[in-house]
């Protein structure tokens, strides 16, 4: 796929219909709609909030430690799903490659955890780019891989959505993905958020502009940090307390065995 993006649109058309809202209404309504402005006031808000909880995914922000994770999580991808990601069949040496060279001081790596701490899904989040035609405008660029086994839960679209916040939190006002066309749950999640999608025969670019950060959006941020992190923490926890009984049980088992032969 090209290193440079397509030019960005000038502002969103007056009508969002588009042929790719024909295009994409065979995969049928999107599950996972985007959230409206609750109405009603406070009652409302807070309903919205628990709606919002009772469905919470841990995201984690990922650092150059969990690298080996990034790594076994990729080279985990089938082909097809890896030509969809990259862009290319990408062969295991070029997955290596590309993973140490994730600038974790510049960019940003979201990941979801399974209960057994494997990196089911990842998200990076590549900063500093200008926006073509605007220097003076910056945006971050989107790419997202999540396992088969991991799939039809909306993974995806909450690392989107992750992603978004964060993008905007550090003052990015566009959020950039290139993809092939072919890749329609990809382009799906990105017109379902609202962005404009230009097609240029077998790739496509999507553009999405982010609101300005708040405070609400700062805290919003902190807490799925903290509680992320917290998440994180008691799976490993629960890791080592079930290898250390699995440990006990094996050596019970030991014990036994040898009890037993010894009254034959």
């Amino acid at each position: 796929m090209p290193s440079k993006p397509p030019s960005a649109p000038a502002a969103p058309p007056a009508d969002p219909a588009t042929d790719w809202d024909h295009e994409l209404s065979a995969f049928g309504p999107d599950p996972h709609p985007p959230a409206t402005e609750p109405s009603g006031g406070a009652l409302a808000s807070a309903r919205a909030a628990l709606g919002r909880l009772a469905t919470w995914v841990p995201i984690r922000s990922l650092a150059r430690r969990h690298r080996h994770r990034i790594i076994d999580h990729l080279l985990a991808l089938e082909d097809r799903d890896r030509y969809l990601r990259f862009g290319y069949p990408a062969s295991d040496e070029q997955i290596r490659k590309y993973a140490l060279s994730i600038d974790f001081a510049r960019d940003e790596v979201l990941g979801i955890f399974s209960r057994r701490l494997q990196l089911v899904a990842m998200a990076h989040l590549a900063y500093g780019q200008p926006v073509p035609g605007d220097p003076n405008r910056t945006m971050a660029e989107f790419g997202v891989s999540v396992l088969p086994q991991s799939r039809g839960r909306g993974l995806g679209r909450r690392l989107f959505d992750a992603a978004a916040l964060h993008a905007r939190n550090r003052g990015i006002d566009t959020l950039f993905i290139h993809a092939l066309s072919e890749n329609r749950p990809m382009l799906r999640i990105a017109t379902a958020a609202g962005a404009i999608v230009e097609r240029d025969g077998g790739e496509s670019a999507a553009w999405l502009r982010l609101p300005p950060e708040t405070f609400g959006s700062q805290v919003e941020q902190a807490l799925e940090r903290h509680l992320s992190e917290l998440d994180f923490q008691f799976k490993r926890q629960a890791q080592v307390l079930s290898g250390f009984v699995d440990s006990v049980a094996e050596v019970k088992a030991h014990f036994d065995a040898s009890g037993r032969a010894a009254k034959e």
